[in-house]
């Protein structure tokens, strides 16, 4: 112990790496930050930038794990003052980005948009937006592009890390234990697990804090290795110098250590310039792509203040001034991207998008001067404590908002109430009810993360919808039609009915449904249910494609074929129309001037489909002419052009164009028109 303490003071005292401000360091957070806001600016220009983040990580385990080496050896280490420390660096800054962003969800988002921010903040408050995410990860999930608190993943894995590692640290220190064997157990394990997971849960392997703690523990080591070891290997250092300077050199200068400084910094930068132009977002990511920023961050970092790239470069006026307001850089930046692109319905145009990073930078600047600076260094405990007092208010308002389903009630969008109300329904209402999980238990549900099961009677099955969630999203008018009150309607399942590629499918997407063998698996234990019920009559098939192709079309009347084989007549529904803008683009959002699209399309894309569809449509009824064909799209087209508005109400859900409940409802009330001329049976079952 002694000789660590002696060696951290020793350290502190006269070298210019441990405590001494490190304006290199700030350089390094502005590489981090502007590689971050690129991405998520403009992805197509800067591919790799989200591996700023993993800068930030070594960054912040380098630099907590000093402080805390530090406090330790000195006797002066105490964990509430270390939390107390964090909640006036952290709180401030992300309090003022939370309720400014909730003043601007009242005033303009719509119900379910306000309703998921309310529970981004509870989440992004509480530190567990990294949990929150991956438990809303999946096919069914709204897009990242339109959760302005998506960022705070990272803080939430960060936080997680303060709240574990000093407890670690002070734990292995008072049981004499050795802090680097320690930080580096946690980091192979760490380590090792994202390797072992990012293939088959990407989705897991990105968000949790044990698969990506690893990334802060380098920076952990480091710290460890800067203060205490390095000096052990001092003549090998010093030796390593001379050698490099004599190559490099002509006369080779006096041993100090600059060389070699000189070329691991420029290591490090050359592994995170490689990172940023080799690595995407369709990479399996953490993985072992990400030692490249973790690893040449920790060089630079090693490097020292005092080699030529940290201390010409990084250290320069701009970078430092970028790397000082990084913080709330960060904070602000992903939600004033994505309220635009909320707003805007789609991507926002180049001239929005540079508005916007602007308007990032001149709000951190004014956060950092006001709002962060002032209260960062105040060590008054009533700050800590009204902070913190602040923040669970915060995430108490977010938390109420998100109970009370958005706030329909508020005077901006109270008159849209009822359109509006289409935008949480019906998979998410009809998704599950306990009387299907009862009926029907499926022991490996629980691989895929999401697994539609609802029957409208404890009763066997007399019409069963089979496809994916576009026939599941059929299901609420069904169940619910008068018309059909005779029949036990069943919808199982999330995948489609054709890709006879399911079997050579060996990966397994993390919360993604239909990858893998669980199509297979699904399937058959569908095709099971119907066996041994043994009272299915007819069997709807919805959510195939529009252009289907041979062996597609042969693996349709595979399955058709066993369907027949069963006595069980097929109706198969035409593909339904899908356009080519967000459907709440149609409605007036509050504080705007008027409709942004006309919502209507010409007749021709319901004739597009039609022709598309009819090689499938041709191959059936050649082989199996009993098989009938509903035509959907007959509802939205009755006027001589397609809408996605009827009756003032959107037809659909979502931006992957499922049916609100609303359109099920309606669809129900077609079908059954139809069926009452073409399939009469099916009221009789």
């Amino acid at each position: 112990m002694t000789s660590l303490a002696e060696s951290i003071n020793r350290a502190a005292t006269k070298s210019h790496d441990s405590t001494k401000y490190r304006p290199d360091i700030d350089g390094l957070r502005a590489i981090a930050v502007l590689s971050v806001v690129g991405f998520h600016a403009f992805p197509a220009w800067v591919t790799g930038g989200f591996i700023g983040v993993d800068i930030f990580f070594v960054i912040s385990g380098y630099l907590i794990t000093t402080i805390l080496l530090e406090g330790l050896a000195r006797g002066r280490f105490s964990i509430p003052e270390f939390y107390s420390r964090r909640v006036n660096r952290i709180f401030p800054a992300l309090i003022t980005v939370m309720l400014v962003s909730y003043v601007f969800g009242w005033l303009m988002l719509f119900t379910d948009e306000f309703q998921q921010l309310g529970k981004h903040i509870a989440g992004g408050s509480a530190f567990i937006s990294n949990l929150v995410l991956w438990n809303e990860s999946g096919y069914f999930d709204t897009t990242a592009e339109i959760k302005p608190f998506l960022h705070l993943w990272s803080l939430g894995i960060e936080e997680q890390y303060y709240i574990f590692w000093p407890v670690i640290m002070w734990a292995a220190w008072k049981r004499n234990f050795n802090l680097l064997t320690v930080a580096m157990l946690l980091l192979g394990a760490s380590f090792t697990l994202n390797l072992e997971n990012v293939r088959e849960n990407p989705t897991y392997t990105f968000y949790m804090p044990q698969t990506r703690c690893w990334e802060l523990l380098i920076g952990s080591v480091l710290a460890y290795l800067s203060l205490y070891k390095i000096q052990s290997f001092g003549k090998a250092y010093n030796a390593v110098d001379h050698f490099l300077a004599a190559i490099i050199h002509r006369q080779a200068p006096a041993e100090n250590g600059q060389t070699i400084r000189n070329i691991i910094s420029f290591i490090g930068l050359g592994l995170i310039i490689f990172g940023l132009a080799t690595i995407t977002k369709t990479d399996q990511f953490p993985g072992w792509r990400a030692i490249f920023p973790t690893v040449g961050t920790a060089l630079i970092i090693a490097a020292g203040s005092q080699s030529w790239l940290n201390r010409t470069i990084l250290s320069n006026r701009i970078l430092v001034w970028v790397g000082l307001i990084s913080f709330p850089l960060y904070l602000w930046h992903w939600p004033l991207l994505t309220f635009a692109r909320i707003i805007e319905g789609d991507i926002p145009a180049r001239n929005i998008r540079i508005t916007m990073v602007v308007l990032s930078f001149a709000l951190a600047w004014i956060t950092y001067k006001i709002i962060e600076k002032p209260i960062r260094g105040n060590r008054n405990r009533f700050t800590t404590t009204a902070l913190t007092i602040a923040m669970i208010a915060v995430g108490a308002l977010g938390f109420t908002t998100y109970k009370l389903g958005g706030l329909p009630d508020r005077p901006s969008i109270n008159n849209m109430n009822k359109a509006l109300s289409q935008f949480s329904g019906p998979l998410w209402k009809y998704a599950t009810n306990e009387l299907c999980l009862k009926k029907y238990p499926y022991e490996e549900s629980k691989d895929f993360g999401w697994w539609f099961c609802s029957t409208n009677k404890d009763e066997n099955p007399t019409l069963l919808l089979f496809g994916n969630s576009y026939v599941n999203h059929l299901y609420p008018g069904l169940a619910h039609n008068k018309d059909f009150d005779k029949n036990t309607v069943l919808s199982l399942g999330t995948c489609g009915v054709g890709s006879p590629d399911y079997s050579d499918k060996t990966i397994l997407g993390g919360t993604d449904p239909c990858t893998g063998y669980r199509p297979d698996r699904q399937e058959a234990f569908i095709f099971d249910v119907v066996k041994k019920a043994g009272t299915v009559k007819y069997a709807i098939i919805d959510g195939l494609i529009k252009e289907p192709y041979g062996d597609y079309i042969k693996s349709v009347e595979k399955r058709v074929n066993y369907l027949l084989s069963q006595n069980i007549k097929v109706i198969i529904f035409i593909p339904h129309m899908t356009f080519d803008y967000d459907i709440k683009k149609c409605f007036v959002r509050p504080m705007s001037s008027g409709m942004i699209e006309s919502c209507t399309t010409g007749i021709d894309k319901k004739e597009a489909i039609n022709k598309s569809f009819k090689p499938l449509m041709d191959e059936i009824l050649r082989l199996h002419p009993q098989v009938q064909f509903f035509d959907q799209n007959e509802l939205f087209c009755k006027t001589g052009r397609c809408s996605m508005i009827l009756e003032g109400m959107p037809i659909f859900r979502d931006q992957v164009f499922h049916y609100s409940e609303y359109a099920s409802e309606k669809m129900s009330e077609e079908f059954a028109t139809w069926a009452k001329v073409h399939a009469p049976e099916i009221f009789t079952p």
